[in-house]
């Protein structure tokens, strides 16, 4: 885990708002050395705070238009076996065990209804899951997001970055 300070939410909101910018331009956003915002991002890179730079593909605009959550109940220790199972399925789009009256929660994409069908029967099909009840999206209300989280927290201490002004 990594508490991150003004800084380090500083340099995520700039790559957030400015997300094709490089090191030099995100320096510039900031007001911090190139090198300081490098070892920031190299230091949370491999702490995980930034998992990824995969651009955000819209499925709808590429033409998977029809998409579904799905809760499965699965036998009794099959987690590992359903993580596999699901994982081989291109329709899958994620997947996350939870609490409560099912055991793992799916998001599903596919081309059309028939196509939404035949992932719900191939899920459906495994030695895993016992049942599962499918809800289709109709639009999305508020779009997968993390900044507005990450501007909630309260700062681990100070910047080291001698020159950092939070612009607050």
């Amino acid at each position: 885990m990594h508490a991150l300070d003004e800084l380090d939410l500083a340099i995520l909101t700039a790559m957030h708002e400015h997300q094709r910018a490089g090191i030099l331009e995100l320096s510039r956003q900031t007001k911090v050395a190139r090198a300081t915002v490098q070892a920031r991002i190299n230091r949370m890179e491999q702490s995980g705070v930034i998992a990824s730079y995969d651009p955000q593909i819209d499925v709808t605009a590429a033409g998977f238009d029809v998409q579904a959550f799905v809760t499965l109940e699965i036998a009794q220790g099959a987690l590992d076996a359903v993580t596999a199972e699901l994982d081989a399925m291109p329709g899958v789009l994620e997947a996350y065990a939870t609490t409560g009256s099912g055991d793992v929660l799916c998001r599903i994409g596919a081309d059309s209804h028939a196509g939404l069908q035949a992932v719900l029967l191939s899920i459906d099909r495994t030695g895993s899951v016992v049942r599962s009840h499918s809800v289709i999206v109709l639009s999305t209300v508020v779009p997968r997001r993390s900044m507005p989280l990450l501007r909630t927290l309260t700062p681990a201490g100070t910047a080291k970055a001698p020159a950092y002004r939070d612009p607050r």
